[in-house]
């Protein structure tokens, strides 16, 4: 039998943003291993077939390795930039702009 009395309680909790925060970060950070697995697995199956069919030859998968590879680079910057965006920067930019 499950404990049904804490779930209604969680319901009606008013929202925390440094939790809503905490999760957002985390899906960032679940989705970067994602992206990273398959960019490993993908390329890995190219370099592959690069070696089955002509290791001597020009080494072709350097290009989808080099455009993917930027697009994870930024993904990792997404997730681990250096200053997120706070509510005090915001308000520092709107009394800039007024």
């Amino acid at each position: 039998m499950t404990d049904q009395t804490s779930a209604p309680a969680q319901l009606h909790e008013p929202p925390n943003p440094l939790r809503q925060a905490a999760i957002i970060r985390l899906r960032k950070k679940r989705d970067l291993q994602a992206h990273l697995m398959a960019y490993l697995t993908v390329n890995l199956f190219l370099t592959g077939i690069w070696l089955f069919t002509s290791p001597d030859g020009f080494y072709w998968p350097i290009f989808p390795l080099l455009g993917w590879g930027i697009g994870l680079a930024l993904h990792l910057w997404d997730v681990y930039a250096p200053t997120p965006v706070t509510e005090e920067k915001i308000q520092r930019e709107m009394d800039r702009l007024r």
